[in-house]
């Protein structure tokens, strides 16, 4: 990573109000391609929940 994760919350919370709970989502693993519209994203944290996306264009 190019910038340390206590470095990237201390940026995010100067614009964001950062709560308990919240997901910081820094990039993806090497290997994995570019995003294109229709693409569909999926995280998950076991225990916690998921998260499900399409990307749509304009």
């Amino acid at each position: 990573m190019i910038w340390k994760v206590p470095e990237i919350i201390v940026l995010l919370s100067r614009l964001f109000r950062l709560q308990p709970g919240d997901l910081i989502m820094t990039g993806t693993p090497s290997g994995v391609g570019p995003v294109s519209i229709g693409d569909t994203l999926e995280g998950r944290v076991e225990g916690v929940g998921e998260l499900m996306t399409k990307v749509i264009g304009r």
